[in-house]
């Protein structure tokens, strides 16, 4: 980042703005002044010992501040958080000030042993730990109520007093970054390790989880293009696909597990320990103490929350799973409608119309998939759940079940109750395609196109404006606090899932599956690049160790998709063949192999170690010295207490 920010570097040298924070325009000065005390107030004192500056523009607002740290401050919060960086014995251990000369590429004056994202990260945990004293009310404002251990932060934002708090891009790593990772068309791998260090593990681990998906797929697209050319309508044949097919959705997700603790290790984050979770800033209660820490926080009774979750959020949720199959008919009666036309007509633009219901279909899949999320969140966020991990998980439960039916209920008909090959295929392929495009256009090219043309009037207004402030600040900071917040990898890894279902559900069927999958997936890559640096407010970096319940949701499709492969290779005339006087025996031998699958599927899961050896041996390590240095505290402190 630039040197000379702006005339503030006159009287704090050192000082490299890296988080701003925006107040509400009304907010009263006596707030504006308490907040940036208690933020440059000295920890002994109960501040978070940053430096704060306010962002002066021509019409005199102060109600935008920028917020850095100095390197010694940083190095003790890195302790703090429990960073992990490599030592000159290249193991990987917790960072501590005492043994800072230890880590690899330490030195007093090398600023950039930190990333600027865990800088930043370092700041947000201070922020948001920064918690009132004494204190009754927010100054200015009587019916903000504090009390003792309240996060400061968290209560300016939900009474509307702090609109946002968001990390600075850095322009010159941001330039090298998008050239190197989507400046130009290459075969190649991603930048993963520059991507971890701008944007942090979590945005750096789906990148790597989209690049191997996409790798994992080429398999599957390489035998489905010759599948599709030379068997496409021999039915019988897809049974050597299925069970291909089969051996891959388990085999890859094994494997995922495996490149992924070997990039969190190199990255640290493997070994981070999991912090203590606060409340998040939505939720409600009764001032109570909390039997863990002791201090004083919300509390809302458990007994509600499930009287909520069970008789509102649950029987919603039905009604929205029955409202989609109600869709879903009316779709199969579209399909007939456009059957029984084609038959009259026999003509070419009768032929297109045979696609038109799937394609509807699909853009309406699309259309209440979204409304369905907000509803979700809204229903979520009622429930008040007292962490966020909580609340997170919960979420991604109602969306799950309700995208899964919405999105794949319709084939399991077609398949399982109308027995219709030829019209599970042409539903697949549109449906796929169709969501594809849809996702292409909604996440990155609208919002490109509508943050290109606010971009333009941002700067004409700037440059109108006559200020002494350094120009290139003033119009950093008013370009990025006006762009779209990102909100997580949430829904990437959900279109990466409904895809994987996809493909690993009925891609016998059709093998171009796979194709349009890989595809779709190397533009997603360019255009989930182009929004995360052009789009979209930097991200705060989230430390993290692996992709969490996604994995699970990943690995519960790939046991459905067994069951479904089976079914299908039953219902093939090939073996179908096999028994023809019994069905009976039919039915006993296909589930019969769907459990010798679903064994082979559990016992390839508990056989392949998560971890590779290697890591293990490190790991244990690690934790043998940890043993080892705890006992010889212990020995010490008793010697001390003998020797009295």
């Amino acid at each position: 980042m630039k040197e000379s920010w702006s005339s503030l570097d006159t009287f704090e040298p050192n000082f490299r703005p890296l988080v701003v924070i925006e107040l509400a325009k009304s907010t009263k000065e006596e707030t504006r002044e308490w907040l940036t005390r208690r933020i440059a107030d000295k920890k002994a004192n109960g501040g978070a010992q940053l430096l704060v500056k306010p962002l002066v523009t021509e019409d005199g607002d102060q109600n935008i501040y920028l917020v850095g740290a100095s390197h010694f401050r940083l190095l003790l919060g890195a302790e703090t958080v429990g960073l992990v960086k490599e030592c000159t014995d290249n193991s990987m251990r917790t960072f501590t000030y005492s043994s800072r000369k230890t880590f690899k590429g330490f030195a007093d004056d090398n600023q950039s042993f930190l990333t600027m994202a865990e800088c930043q990260y370092i700041i947000k945990h201070e922020l948001e730990n920064l918690r009132a004293k004494d204190e009754k009310i927010i100054p200015g404002y009587p019916q903000a109520k504090l009390y003792p251990g309240k996060s400061i932060v968290r209560r300016l934002l939900t009474n509307g007093i702090l609109i946002q708090i968001f990390p600075l891009h850095d322009q010159e790593e941001l330039k090298k970054l998008r050239h190197t990772w989507y400046g130009r068309v290459k075969i190649g791998y991603q930048p993963l390790d520059e991507i971890r260090c701008y944007f942090g593990e979590t945005i750096a681990l789906y990148f790597g989880f989209l690049e191997y998906f996409t790798f994992a797929l080429v398999p599957m697209a390489v035998i489905g293009i010759p599948y599709y050319v030379f068997a496409w309508e021999d039915y019988d044949k897809y049974v050597m696909f299925a069970t291909f097919n089969l051996l891959w959705s388990t085999v890859i997700l094994e494997v995922w597990k495996r490149l992924c603790a070997v990039m969190t290790y190199r990255w640290g984050t493997l070994l981070m320990k999991r912090q203590f979770e606060e409340p998040r800033p939505g939720f409600h209660g009764v001032l109570g103490v909390n039997p863990v820490t002791g201090r004083e926080e919300p509390v809302y009774s458990s007994i509600r929350r499930q009287l909520r979750i069970y008789l509102v959020s649950l029987p919603f949720v039905c009604l929205c799973l029955y409202f989609s199959l109600y869709v879903m008919m009316i779709y199969f009666d579209l399909e007939q409608w456009a059957l029984d036309y084609h038959k009259e007509n026999e003509s070419n633009f009768s032929s297109l119309m045979l696609f038109v219901p799937s394609i509807i279909y699909a853009i309406v899949i699309e259309i209440m998939n979204r409304i369905y999320r907000y509803a979700a969140e809204f229903l979520t966020s009622w429930e008040n759940h007292r962490l966020e991990s909580s609340y997170q998980n919960h979420l991604i439960l109602k969306v799950l079940v309700f995208n899964f039916l919405n999105c794949f209920a319709s084939l399991f008909y077609i398949a399982f109750v109308l027995f219709d090959m030829k019209l599970l295929r042409q539903s697949l392929a549109t449906l796929l395609i169709t969501s594809q495009i849809l996702n292409q256009f909604a996440e990155a090219f609208l919002p490109y196109w509508l943050q290109k043309r606010h971009k333009k009037r941002m700067k004409k207004k700037m440059y109108s404006q006559k200020t002494d402030t350094d120009l290139s600040l003033v119009e950093q900071v008013n370009l990025e606090k006006e762009m779209g917040t990102y909100f997580g990898t949430f829904d990437d890894y959900l279109e990466l899932f409904l895809q994987f279902g996809y493909v690993s559900l009925f891609s016998c069927v059709y093998p171009l599956a796979a194709v349009f999958a890989v595809l779709n997936n190397i533009t997603e890559i360019y255009s989930d690049a182009l929004k995360m640096c052009r789009v979209y407010k930097r991200p705060f970096a989230e430390p993290t160790a692996n992709i969490g319940v996604w994995q699970l949701a990943f690995e519960t499709m790939s046991v459905i998709s067994v069951v479904t492969n089976c079914i299908l290779i039953g219902m093939s005339p090939q073996v179908n063949a096999l028994f023809p006087d019994s069905k009976m025996d039919l039915i006993l031998t296909v589930a019969f192999v769907e459990h010798m699958l679903l064994a082979m599927k559990f016992v390839m899961a508990f056989v392949i170690p998560d971890k590779p050896r290697d890591i293990q041996i490190k790991l244990a390590r690690l934790e043998f010295e940890s043993l080892e240095a705890l006992k010889q505290q212990v020995r010490a402190t008793d010697y001390k207490a003998s020797s009295k």
